[in-house]
């Protein structure tokens, strides 16, 4: 069984009381799932269901999607993105984190914001691209590796700069200098790199850009 449920900084759930968060935590504790992610109104959220990157597992859990999708892990797009990211000269290892950090390699997903597909593409995005059917694995790696190699080479490479552009978009990186101070896109900009490097991540640092 999926929960979720939202309290706010007073302390109340919305639609009850805290303490019927507590009935959920503890028994998704029971099954290893519980998440959290704190948004931009202070509202606190606990899932079981951590498909989406934002959240902060609390407890050891693989990705449910909601009913009715078909979760496709990533392993199985390997030779796509393999071949995706050779077309567009970026390292495979990085279109693989990203995918797992984004969709956790399901096509079908769709976050709170409408992003939609292994990439994780917000339709506007998708239609600039070019792609007109962001559930289609093919598409939607062709239209986000071009738009990851895009970013990598408007910033120099700078991988920091380039994931919180993908994550915030670019107006909040050049409004913040760099990395924007938004949890969310900090907390997805951490994953990736811990994905995509074994060591610790890449320190932080200025880097020349192209003009925006």
């Amino acid at each position: 069984m999926l929960y979720h449920a939202a309290v706010t900084p007073s302390g109340l759930l919305r639609g009850g009381w805290v303490a019927a968060a507590a009935v959920l935590i503890t028994v998704s504790l029971a099954e290893s799932q519980v998440l959290r992610v704190e948004d931009e109104d202070g509202v606190i959220h606990y899932t079981n269901n951590p498909c989406d990157p934002r959240y902060t597992r609390l407890a050891p859990g693989a990705c449910r999607p909601e009913p009715g999708t078909a979760p496709s892990p990533a392993p199985a797009f390997t030779q796509e993105i393999e071949t995706t990211a050779a077309r567009y000269g970026v390292d495979r290892r990085l279109v693989e984190a990203v995918v797992q950090v984004e969709s956790g390699g399901n096509p079908r997903a769709v976050s709170s914001k409408g992003a939609q597909g292994l990439m994780q593409l917000m339709p506007m995005r998708a239609a600039a691209l070019g792609v007109a059917d962001a559930f289609d694995p093919r598409a939607n790696l062709d239209g986000g590796v071009r738009h990851l190699r895009d970013l990598l080479h408007r910033y120099a490479g700078n991988l920091h700069f380039a994931l919180a552009a993908y994550n915030a978009g670019e107006d909040a990186v050049r409004t913040h200098g760099g990395v924007p101070p938004y949890r969310e896109t900090q907390e997805y900009v951490r994953k990736v790199l811990a994905l995509y490097t074994p060591a610790a991540p890449l320190p932080a640092r200025r880097a020349p850009a192209r003009p925006l």
